[in-house]
């Protein structure tokens, strides 16, 4: 009886860490600390680290309050459905985002602000109806294949960026432009098959997206080639800067996300999508940082 109870609390523990999107947030702060490393700029706790978890926090969850307002169906949804089951933690953890949020750009420096303002901006966009169609508010990532490549667009720069603005490199620099392709292809990757899970729900929607224009299994094959252009260009990056860790680290990261990427018995888990592919941005970082301290 203890021990069903303790696996009990176990499921309800991760089920709220991972809807309440902390999860995903420490996974975007995760990656951001691993950009620093990768450049060397060490692993100093800047200002723009809190901006990344707590404005990734934020958006998240302004986006599900969102969804849960619109939309009907949403509590049809376990994501959507926690939020309203919840809704003083959800609001809570809402305030204390905004809150964190609001505390870091105080600290930040203005060039920071300038260049997270323009990638926020466009997150919101994403989220939010922005205009109309046919009489009728839309999204951006309504817009026709659109939607991954957005995403993938905003999670790179956002990681990337912020401690590139920070220290003053040169954008043209060649190993931050590497970076920003490496990651924005990695992103890719594990965000298609969100899509390929969505794809008869986008279609009765009449939303258009790249499953639904070449199908599942065309869909799987772009993913796995794009995680292996990551694998083949940060490889040929990293050997040319004689940086063996974050060979390793990546080179490790690829592995283990393709081995969740072709696994059948994992697709079928509960929290295979919010939980291991997402998990898998969580990883790369934590295998970054684990293998520059061993080394």
């Amino acid at each position: 009886m203890d021990e069903r109870w303790s696996n009990v609390n176990c499921l309800n523990i991760v089920s709220a860490f991972i809807n309440s999107n902390l999860f995903i947030s420490l996974a975007a702060l995760a990656l951001t600390v691993a950009t620093q490393i990768q450049l060397g700029i060490g692993n100093g706790w800047h200002p723009y680290l809190f901006i990344v978890f707590f404005a990734t926090l934020f958006e998240y969850n302004l986006h599900r309050l969102i969804t849960v307002l619109v939309e009907d169906d949403a509590q049809h949804s376990e994501k959507h459905s926690w939020a309203i089951e919840n809704k003083k933690k959800f609001i809570g953890i809402v305030l204390f985002s905004l809150v964190g949020f609001v505390a870091s750009t105080i600290l930040a420096e203005v060039r920071v602000l300038e260049v997270f303002a323009a990638i926020a901006l466009l997150t919101v966009f994403y989220s939010m109806p922005v205009g109309s169609r046919s009489k009728k508010l839309f999204k951006l990532r309504e817009i026709p294949y659109l939607k991954l490549f957005v995403i993938a667009f905003v999670w790179s720069t956002t990681t990337i960026l912020l401690p590139v603005i920070h220290t003053e490199r040169d954008l043209n620099n060649v190993d931050v432009i590497l970076m920003l392709f490496e990651r924005f292809l990695f992103v890719l990757a594990i965000t298609i098959p969100f899509d390929i899970r969505d794809l008869n729900v986008d279609k009765s929607v009449g939303l258009k997206t790249i499953p639904i224009r070449i199908g599942e299994r065309r869909s799987w094959l772009i993913s796995y080639a794009c995680l292996t252009m990551f694998a083949v260009v940060s490889y040929l990056h990293y050997y040319m800067q004689s940086n063996q860790f974050v060979i390793y680290a990546l080179g490790v990261s690829t592995l283990m996300t393709f081995y969740f990427l072709m696994s059948k018995r994992w697709k079928k888990t509960r929290w295979y999508f919010y939980g291991i592919l997402d998990g898998m941005m969580l990883l790369q970082g934590a295998l970054v940082i684990l293998f520059w301290s061993i080394y």
